[in-house]
């Protein structure tokens, strides 16, 4: 009895985060597609693979991600009965069961097909709240091209979380795919703030009235004891609310 009530404590818990309108469910959908963003497939031992949402099909009521058979951890989540797809679109998580996984050759590529999702789950990232550095401070990322290690690249950053960066690609330096991890990277927010960590960047947006892109990145392998970027988020938060004009 005490199971049950606690499943159904948990289920209740959720419903403030599910979605089931298919205005909002398709609507996300699309964004994951259009956005080219990276979602992980996972099973319940451990299994996962991480791949694009390739098509979004309503009417027929599928979806269908990109593939790759040769993929040990994709095989074994098309065995499996139990798959969760998540992905983060900026400040939100998205999460839905994925039912009907089945592998198809079409073409040139492979495709994986699934029933299209009833209902997702869209969670607000406490940790994703985000703040624009101030350019006077000159914040940059810099580290080696992924596709030219010998040359590096400093980045003006766009604004800032704790879990994630947006970074400036002007047009004149070369693309970085998403699902790229780019293993050393120095953020350089300001004089005071000097992080170590990796980026997987997510997504590339085309900025045409700048000429250049916004990468969506997120940042792995920062230090859990260093407070600094917390303390740099909050401090520049404060100074812009300081500087905000005041309404009378």
């Amino acid at each position: 009895m005490s199971n049950a009530l606690t499943s159904r404590a948990a289920d209740a818990a959720l419903d403030d985060f599910r979605l089931t309108s298919s205005v909002e469910v398709n609507g996300l959908l699309r964004q994951m597609q259009s956005s080219n963003t990276l979602i992980t497939l996972s099973g319940p031992e451990g299994h996962s693979y991480t791949t694009l949402l390739w098509s979004v099909d309503e009417p027929r009521g599928t979806i269908s991600f990109s593939g790759d058979s040769r993929n040990a951890g994709l095989r074994a989540l098309l065995a499996s009965g139990e798959v969760q797809a998540v992905a983060y679109l900026d400040s939100i998580k998205v999460q839905f069961e994925v039912d009907g996984l089945i592998q198809v050759h079409g073409g040139q590529h492979e495709i994986i097909n699934a029933r299209y999702p009833r209902e997702l789950y869209r969670f607000q990232r406490r940790s994703a709240f985000r703040v624009k550095p101030f350019i006077s401070t000159g914040p940059v990322a810099s580290f080696p091209h992924p596709a030219s290690p010998d040359d590096m690249v400093a980045l003006r950053v766009l604004d800032v979380s704790l879990s994630g960066v947006a970074l400036l690609l002007p047009d004149n330096v070369p693309a970085i795919a998403s699902g790229t991890k780019v293993p050393n990277c120095q953020l350089r927010l300001d004089e005071e703030t000097w992080l170590d960590v990796s980026l997987v960047i997510h997504h590339a947006t085309p900025l045409p009235e700048i000429k250049g892109f916004r990468l969506g990145c997120e940042i792995h392998d920062l230090d859990p004891g260093d407070r600094s970027l917390q303390q740099y988020i909050n401090q520049t938060q404060k100074r812009h609310l300081a500087l905000a004009p005041r309404k009378d």
